[in-house]
Parts: structure tokens; C-alpha cells; sequence
């Protein structure tokens, strides 16, 4: 069992989203073990990108903000390499394929498993073409995480069996941000997932309050959030670290509920 599948073992998983660098990697650094302490089971890390195609103007507008401060890659690997010491959750990037080919396949991965990355989730790189991504990834013990969306369809059953670390089920159709209500049909989704493989699935983009978190929650194997703890970090700056906190704290005994 991976470390990923691990953060799922006998609970249901929280899931928290942030960008590196918004609005500085000092901040982000507080964040994280903000995010550790409060009950997070499993952190993923935004790497900024100039277009990131699957995100809503709140996590577009941390990619500016973080780029605009001169964020580099190799900036967020020697962040997380030093939250290594003491951050013992799994961490997972989510970032662009134009980033990890720009920086180079097989060192992107190398890197990853240098500093403690267990995982990478690629939102622009479907099904068909993930294996040259997840050949190098999974060579170097780093999972390459599946996403399954309304409108994967006939498809859930072939990125289910494929399937390594947990699955990301896309709520909504469109990009993330945080929603009134969350209409896809979630519930078929995971019965589809179920039928073909054990590895645990959360569910993501539109999730803002405790009481989507925990219906999500209790329908598929834990919540992630992204935009409103996001929205959160861009009210408060650098004292954001405690508010995030508060609102982790809130959501992770819900979704535990």
C-alpha cells in the first residue's frame, strides 16, 4: 500500500489545496504544518503556472501572485524538502504537463522523490496519454494520480483499473471554484470506481462548506478543497496561516462526520 493509500486506511480523508508562493513561500511554509496540525490527512501543492486551464479566477489569481513574486520550481522543491523535516503527511503537487516537461520528465520525478513528493496530479493530461508521465513517475516511487469526471462516462472503468494512490473525482463539469450546490451524480461515480479497483476516491472542485465536505465524504472516501481555503489565504496574506487553521480544523470534523 502506498503512503497515499495509507492517508485513507479506516477514515475518511480530508484534502487540502494550496498554491506555493501565494502569498510567499515563508507563508506557505506556515500553512502547510497549519494544515498538518489541523487534521489534514493528505496536502496537496499547487505549482504556479502561467495558464492553468482547470482552475476558477481564485486559484488563477494565487498563480499570478505567486509567479509575480518570482516563484520558481526548484523554489518549491527546496521548500518542501525543508517541510520534510517535520511534515509527515504525503504531499502531492498538482501542476501542468508544460511544467514538468520544461523542467525535464525524468528529473521533475527525480526530484520528487529526492524531497518527499508521493504523488503528482497533471489535470491537462488525460488517460490516453498519461504513460510517459506515469512511466517516470512510478519508476521513482511517485504515484501519477487519476482523474475520472461527469464526463468520463465509459471511460471510469478503464482509469479506475489503471488507477495508483487515490482517485480524484471531478465533481462539476468546468473549473474549480466553489459552488452553491454540487449537482453530478458523485454517488454512481464511485459504485463505477468500486466495481473495478480498491483504490480509495475523493471528491473535489466545488466543495467550500462543512456540510458539501461531508456529504462528499460520505459518499466516496474523503473531500478536497481548494478555492476556499485559497480565498481565505488571499484575504488575510501573511497572517492567512492561523485563519487557514481555523477553516481546516472546521472542515476535517466534518468530513470526519
Amino acid at each position: 500500500m502506498s503512503k497515499i493509500a495509507e492517508a485513507f486506511k479506516n477514515k475518511k480523508a480530508f484534502i487540502p489545496f494550496i498554491t506555493c508562493g501565494d502569498p510567499d513561500l515563508e507563508t506557505t511554509k506556515k500553512i502547510v504544518h497549519e494544515l498538518e496540525d489541523n487534521g489534514a490527512d493528505l496536502i496537496e501543492l499547487g505549482i504556479p503556472f502561467s495558464d492553468p486551464t482547470a482552475e476558477g479566477p481564485v486559484i488563477q489569481g494565487a498563480n499570478i501572485r505567486a509567479l509575480s513574486n518570482g516563484i520558481t520550481t526548484d523554489d518549491i522543491f527546496e521548500m518542501v524538502k525543508e517541510l520534510r523535516e517535520t511534515v509527515k503527511v504525503p504531499m502531492v503537487f498538482m501542476t501542468y504537463a508544460n511544467v514538468v516537461f520544461s523542467y525535464g520528465m525524468d528529473k521533475f520525478f527525480d526530484r520528487c522523490k529526492e524531497v518527499g513528493i508521493d504523488g503528482v496530479i497533471l489535470p491537462d493530461v488525460p488517460f490516453e496519454e498519461k504513460d510517459e508521465f506515469e512511466g517516470s513517475a512510478l519508476e521513482r516511487g511517485v504515484d501519477f494520480i487519476s482523474m475520472i469526471a461527469p464526463t468520463s462516462e465509459g471511460r471510469i472503468a478503464m482509469i479506475a483499473k489503471k488507477a495508483k494512490g487515490f482517485i480524484y473525482i471531478v465533481s462539476s463539469l468546468g473549473v474549480t471554484g466553489t459552488r452553491d450546490t454540487i449537482s453530478g451524480d458523485i454517488g454512481s461515480m464511485v459504485a463505477k470506481i468500486r466495481e473495478n479497483t480498491d483504490v480509495p476516491c475523493a471528491v473535489g472542485f466545488g466543495i467550500s462548506t462543512p456540510e458539501q465536505a461531508a456529504k462528499m465524504a460520505s459518499v466516496s472516501d474523503g473531500a478536497i478543497v481548494g478555492s476556499a481555503i485559497v480565498r481565505v489565504i488571499e484575504k488575510y496574506g501573511k497572517d492567512a496561516p492561523k485563519h487557514v487553521g481555523a477553516f481546516v480544523k472546521e472542515m476535517k470534523m466534518a468530513t470526519s462526520a
